[in-house]
């Protein structure tokens, strides 16, 4: 799998003329070369549903004259570059008109992404329909015709549909569609057999070519789901909607799956389908970096403008990202993450049979916990219910993690070799709500009627006095149990908000009278009795962050690796056995809002004289900045090592060589 990869989206409307008619090998070579691209996905359908190549499994796109698709391949393999090849398999906006009960519908028979054929836009396919024959057709002819180096399909998934071959196939298997277990059950079949068609379509002419499903998100939970792809492509464009969050707490679970993975950024200043629109150089930089570091291989999309000329201030900036990958490749191949800290993942858990629902509230808590721990920057993992946790020394229960059997057989095991567990809300709770299932010195007692309530800590916070800190997240009310000690208490409000009892222009002040403990340590661990995590996503108090460090930082008496960095600083730390040495990622930059909802990347300050500690067991024989290969100063004793990066930008890797 290629570190330096560009997605090309071509969707081209056939009111265009003249496709592909500025089409040059030697130009297409030169930006690939500009850009130090390594692999790009080409297209051989678009979501308007045109070939562009020619075909008898669709039709060619009416304004193109040649092999577009052909050309592209033969001109990237000529310079060593590899070829993917898309097929839009979920939209197909040219046999959405002809064949409409293909499409997807809802229990009133609309359609979805266009609500109807009167608004510009596409029609997603159900895949129950007759419309997948013709897809693995598509597939078929493009994997025999095509020296393609991989199949990249997308816009699909679980989708929930009520169009007539759905409601028949409900009904043939004696059920109805008001049945809406049974319904779920057949979409999910639906998706299954989808999947097993494409990748069988394609293994049985090509034996383990790439295939990758893309559904815009990678489920935490569904490995399932995750395994029906040879690899994992990380949509994640931050402009784009998905912001900077969403990619670390993707990528930090991606890699606990023992499968290669890439993430998928944006040249766009906002997000798919934008030309003329670019980002800061240094944006892309640093979100090739932060694949890096987690990691990932890289992806950049881009779309190649009707007339098939690649836009040479696209690969320019593109350039600027990946000439600084193929520097640092060499220390990126073949890593596994260190971690402390394992967080449970609130999504994970939730597809779980028996797990806690996951709401519009605790949708938020892996948000919130990522965010914390990459700001406190801990060593951590992303992980499911069927991870293995013996490498970790806390586990992060956050807000909604219910104790169900198989959670609690392997909370069990964890707990006793030594491991400890921070648990926030409603966490740690039997499944039926009613009791604790690990002995964190709290005995639960009920919901908290106050919302938002008050938190007064028993021990000072690095930032701030001590005082009632405001949490405006739903809070439970517990008791102190023989077994534990408690670290402040609740406070709550004189009442809520209502039309006859309020309070200034927010909410009412705390009462100031102690009403039980608001943290509590026992042998198992902390409980912190708010939402903290999605308090941290929404809110983004710091006295939230704080506490929740002060907990880690109670349960993690010899973490692994200590950063001096500023908030906005990440550090990762990779293992690459095969070369016996650990890589110390460390990050930096600063997104800033531009227009109303776009974060960007622009200026990347330099940091000066950041320490960083690491444990280490073996000798270390010397560490350096890679790429540059510059020897650093470091001691080592008392199983650490440490050492002081004296200045640096964006990204610097530091490798630990045994």
């Amino acid at each position: 799998m290629n570190f330096r990869q560009v997605h090309l989206d071509f969707h081209t409307s056939e009111a265009i003329k003249g496709i592909g008619n500025a089409f040059s090998k030697q130009q297409f070579q030169d930006m690939l070369r500009t850009g130090y691209v390594d692999s790009i996905t080409v297209f051989s359908k678009c979501h308007h549903g045109w070939a562009y190549h020619p075909s008898e499994a669709n039709e060619t796109h009416p304004h193109l004259s040649f092999d577009l698709l052909g050309e592209q391949i033969q001109a990237a393999h000529e310079i060593g570059v590899k070829t993917p090849v898309y097929l839009s398999a979920g939209l197909d906006e040219k046999l959405a008109r002809s064949h409409p009960e293909w499409l997807i519908r809802d229990q009133n028979e609309r359609t979805n992404w266009a609500p109807d054929f009167m608004t510009p836009g596409y029609h997603q396919f159900c895949m129950n329909s007759p419309y997948l024959d013709l897809l693995a057709l598509q597939v078929q002819e493009v994997v025999t015709r095509y020296d393609a180096d991989g199949i990249f399909l997308d816009i699909v998934g679980i989708r929930e549909c009520y169009c007539q071959y759905c409601i028949a196939d409900i009904r043939k298997r004696g059920s109805h569609p008001r049945n809406t277990d049974d319904m779920k059950k057949m979409w999910e079949e639906t998706y299954f057999n989808y999947a097993a068609r494409m990748n069988e379509t394609v293994h049985s002419i090509k034996p383990g070519l790439p295939v990758f499903h893309n559904n815009g998100h990678i489920d935490r939970g569904r490995r399932d789901l995750v395994h029906l792809n040879t690899h994992l492509e990380l949509e994640s464009l931050p402009t784009g909607g998905w912001g900077y969050d969403h990619f670390p707490l993707s990528a930090r679970y991606a890699q606990t799956l023992g499968i290669n993975f890439l993430g998928m950024t944006g040249k766009f200043h906002t997000s798919w389908g934008e030309f003329g629109g670019y980002k800061h150089p240094n944006a892309l930089r640093y979100e090739a970096a932060l694949s890096l570091a987690n990691g990932a291989r890289c992806s950049i999309g881009d779309q190649l403008h009707p007339a098939g000329l690649m836009d040479r201030a696209t690969y320019v900036l593109i350039g600027e990202a990946y000439k600084e990958v193929a520097e640092k490749e060499d220390w990126c191949r073949d890593t596994t993450s260190v971690a402390d800290i394992a967080l449970l993942s609130v999504e994970a858990a939730s597809t779980q049979s028996g797990g806690s629902p996951i709401d519009e509230h605790n949708k938020h808590s892996d948000t919130g916990a990522a965010r914390i721990l990459l700001e406190g920057h801990y060593l951590f993992d992303v992980i499911d219910v069927q991870a293995d946790l013996a490498k970790y020394k806390v586990i992060l229960l956050p807000d909604a993690i219910v104790i169900t059997g198989q959670i609690k057989e392997k909370l069990t095991a964890f707990l006793a070799q030594g491991g400890k567990v921070l648990a926030t809300g409603r966490s740690g709770l039997s499944l039926d709500g009613t009791r604790f299932e690990l002995d964190l010195g709290a005995q639960w007692q009920g919901v908290s009627a106050f919302k938002p309530s008050y938190f007064k800590p028993a021990f000072e916070l690095p930032s701030l006095q001590n005082a009632s800190f405001v949490l405006y997240a739903e809070g439970q009310e517990v008791a102190l149990t023989p077994s534990g000690t408690a670290f402040g208490s609740r406070e709550n409000a004189y009442f809520n908000r209502e039309l006859f009892t309020f309070c200034s222009h927010q909410h009412t002040p705390s009462d100031m009278q102690d009403a039980g403990p608001g943290m509590t340590e026992g042998p198992d661990g902390i409980y912190i009795s708010w939402n903290m995590f999605e308090d941290y996503a929404v809110k983004g108090s710091l006295p939230v962050k704080e506490i929740i460090c002060y907990a880690l930082d109670r349960l993690l008496a010899n973490k692994s690796l200590r950063a001096s960095l500023p908030a906005q600083g990440i550090t990762t730390l990779q293992a690459q056995p095969g070369s016996n040495r650990l890589i110390n990622h460390l990050l930096y930059a600063s997104p800033v809002r531009r227009g109303q909802n776009v974060e960007v990347i622009e200026d990347l300050p330099c940091l000066s004289d950041t320490k960083v500690s690491i444990a280490v067991s073996e000798p270390v024989r010397e560490v350096y900045l890679a790429p540059q290969n510059t020897a650093l100063p470091f001691t080592q004793e008392q199983g650490t090592v440490s050492y002081t990066v004296p200045s640096w930008s964006c990204h610097q890797m530091v490798v630990i060589q045994f």
